[in-house]
């Protein structure tokens, strides 16, 4: 989550409190407080409220929890001769563009640093890396309008952002910092996205990096945003950048987007209106409050209200998170106050007690940390090519993650044992022998395994050593165990053996394949296993 940098002689001036006000009543808006000195204030926000990834954002949102300036806040958008032309040839590319104007703003150190730091906190939250939304910021004055959102080939040349020298397209790829950072999202393509002036002059190759020419410096006063994506994120961050440059100060001014087959003019800052039932409201909080109760607390959020039978609530441009009316109820809790709410004993009580799956894993934790293994815990979430193309094993049973925030998390795991080879190439730096296991979840054909695994890495490493660990642990659960050949292309031929108990097969070890190996970039042998513990054991249901 992104933690961010507050300055009290900044905060407090916004705020229009001091600073031990402040401090009391901020985790109640929905954050974690990090650090605080005598300067500065580090405040972790959750990722559901991007519109808080900057101090204008946490000076609004503060200004109404503290009941300095209740209700909805407007902000105009001036309507200006700004346009931008949209090219068929960006359309497979990165089709979605928008665009503000602001004019008139003092640009100080202090909104200089505003902005980056919003600016990156939105392209990894919101923008997922880069990859559904890039933000671009240009000094105006150095902008020639009208522009052209066009698809160039790896040929066309310019000076990017941070470089004294022209480079084509393919060279900012593979020589340029952010090139070779975010390169990946445009892998394959044979068109490139870029923003051109009637000079045919690049401002900006979205997602990877402005143009030098339109770099923004203290003597700037205007600025010109961009916003390029896929989807309604583009929207969602331009909105975000342009309420939070008006509370500087800033004028805003529309653009106007020419695509082929439509115009429409950003940012739109109108509000959207919501609608919510009484009950509802009673019925997810577990009380009741009063009209006048549930208004004061809307206005405490910023929101506008109006109250009638039904009540209408008008939400602002910048708020990204709320998508149904429970986002709303969640609002009027934080604005009434958690603090405010009696606890209550349930109803029913009962006895709670521990889940089969929970026992055993404490006990298979317990016998590994006793034949001196590390436990360590990774990610359930992974990919095809380090759970199966790495191990050599065919891709089957895996469910895949409908939308994935990076490429290295594109399915959930059904094996254990990559992940803890995967964590071993990254701690290739200690000092060996390593022994580390892992007791944790898979999910294969859409059903939840309880799985143990266990690796050893040093320059001996071999089946003997690895089968006397399995002849130990299965000992220690007290299981008649036998072994079968295996054909698991993870371990080498001869030296990899199957786990049979009750005549079925329950789990596998052996020496790791050197082909195994050399993908995960580790020198050191290695001996491993692992074993399905639900086939063992009634771990119970896992919901």
């Amino acid at each position: 989550m992104p933690v961010i940098t507050l300055y009290w002689d900044e905060l407090e001036k916004m705020v229009g409190k001091s600073r031990e006000e402040i401090l009391s009543k901020l985790p109640m808006l929905g954050c974690d407080i990090e650090r605080v000195s005598d300067e500065q204030i580090d405040v972790e926000f959750f990722p559901n409220r991007p519109d808080l990834y900057s101090v204008e954002g946490v000076a609004r949102a503060l200004r109404g929890f503290l009941d300095v300036e209740l209700g909805y806040k407007h902000y105009e958008v001036k309507k200006a001769d700004w346009k931008i032309f949209v090219d068929e040839s960006v359309l497979g590319v990165r089709p979605r563009i928008v665009g503000c104007v602001v004019r008139n703003l003092k640009i100080d150190d202090e909104v200089i640093r505003s902005l980056m730091e919003v600016q990156e906190d939105l392209h990894w939250t919101i923008g997922r890396n880069r990859r559904k939304m890039a933000i671009g910021v240009h000094d105006l004055s150095k902008v020639n309008f009208p522009l052209c959102y066009k698809g160039v080939d790896k040929n066309f040349s310019f000076v990017p952002l941070d470089f004294d020298e022209v480079m084509s397209v393919g060279e900012i790829l593979t020589r340029h910092p952010k090139g070779k950072e975010y390169g990946f999202i445009l892998e394959g393509k044979d068109r490139f996205p870029m923003i051109v002036d009637s000079k045919n002059e690049a401002i900006s190759f979205p997602p990877i990096i402005n143009a030098e020419k339109t770099r923004v410096t203290e003597k700037t006063t205007d600025l010109f945003i961009d916003v390029t994506g896929f989807d309604e994120n583009v929207d969602k961050a331009l909105n975000i950048i342009s309420t939070m440059l008006a509370d500087r100060g800033g004028v805003l001014e529309s653009v106007e987007i020419k695509y082929p087959s439509k115009v429409i003019q950003t940012p739109d800052l109108k509000a959207k209106e919501m609608e919510i039932d009484r009950n509802e409201v009673y019925a997810l909080l577990g009380f009741k409050l009063t009209d006048e109760e549930i208004k004061k607390a809307l206005e405490r959020m910023r929101f506008g209200v109006e109250i009638g039978k039904i009540i209408k609530v008008k939400i602002p441009p910048y708020r990204a998170d709320i998508m149904h009316e429970w986002d709303v109820i969640e609002d009027i809790a934080i604005g009434y106050g958690y603090e405010k709410i009696e606890p209550e004993y349930p109803p029913t009580n009962t006895i709670g007690s521990t889940h089969p799956w929970n026992e055993v894993r404490d006990l298979v934790k317990e016998i590994m940390i006793g034949l001196g293994f590390m436990e360590v815990i990774t990610f359930t979430l992974t990919n095809e090519r380090v759970q199966y193309e790495y191990l050599n094993r065919k891709a089957e049973g895996y469910t895949e993650v409908m939308h994935p925030l990076t490429t290295d998390h594109t399915i959930v795991r059904t094996d254990v044992l990559p992940k803890l080879l995967e964590l071993l190439s990254y701690n290739k730096h200690h000092l060996l022998p390593q022994k580390i296991f892992e007791v944790g979840d898979v999910v294969v054909n859409d059903l939840n395994r309880l799985r143990v695994a266990a690796c050893i890495t040093h320059s001996k490493a071999n089946f003997n050593e690895i089968r006397s660990v399995v002849q130990a642990f299965m000992g220690e659960l007290d299981l008649k165990w036998d072994v079968n050949e295996s054909d698991d292309n993870a371990f080498i031929e001869g030296r990899r053996a199957d786990v049979i108990v009750n005549g079925k097969k329950i789990g596998v070890f052996g020496e790791i394949h050197p082909e195994v190996l050399e993908k995960f970039e580790l020198a050191m042998p290695v001996a491993a296993f692992e074993v399905d513990l639900t086939e063992i054991f009634d771990c119970g249901e896992l919901l």
